[in-house]
């Protein structure tokens, strides 16, 4: 099944919108999601560009079109996050334990850099809720930056050699094999 047809989108502009931010994703597979377009959206943190609902198999945009490719892969790879395993979840946390061990500052998407600036060394060597929320919220935006075709973004801020790790990382534990969602 071509990954597109696993998007059902609300209107017909934003299942174009959809058919190309897919374009640099391997295939995926799954049960389809929902696409729908809302305003004001929100969460814990504050203003935010989309919601997944991933029990609901549901995402909620509310981004601007330019923007649109980077927010829907990384709200895509939310659904990877939990299928990919909980050995690849501990193997990526262990990737940005080292990163922060090493001094490492920035990340790829305000959402994780936020986590990033609250975790505590007990977070890290608990794995706490807060420690777990920064993993998946740090994979998903490196989903985005690798496969949405926007290859520079003021979020941008890893240094490029964790960038590179990162990118081995992604290499390895998924390949170019088939994602699940």
């Amino acid at each position: 099944m071509k990954s597109y047809k696993l998007f059902a989108a609300e209107d017909r502009p934003l299942e174009l919108q959809v058919r190309r931010a897919l374009r640099g994703l391997p295939e995926l597979t799954g049960a389809p999601v929902r696409i729908a377009r809302g305003w004001g959206l929100r969460d814990r943190y504050g203003d935010s560009h989309a919601v997944t609902f991933v029990r609901a198999r549901r995402i909620v945009f509310d981004c601007a079109a330019s923007e649109f490719p980077r927010i829907f892969v990384r709200e895509v790879f939310h659904f990877v996050w939990l299928r990919i395993g909980n050995a690849a979840r501990k193997s990526f946390g262990d990737l940005l334990a080292a990163e922060i061990k090493n001094s490492a500052r920035g990340e790829l998407g305000w959402s994780a850099e936020l986590r990033k600036l609250r975790l505590t060394a007990e977070d890290r060597a608990n794995r706490t809720r807060r420690w777990r929320d920064y993993c998946c919220e740090s994979f998903c935006d490196s989903g985005a930056w690798l496969f949405s075709g926007t290859a520079s973004h003021e979020e941008y801020t890893l240094a490029a050699s964790c960038r590179k790790l990162r990118r081995q990382w992604f290499v390895r534990a998924l390949g170019n094999r088939q994602m699940p969602i």
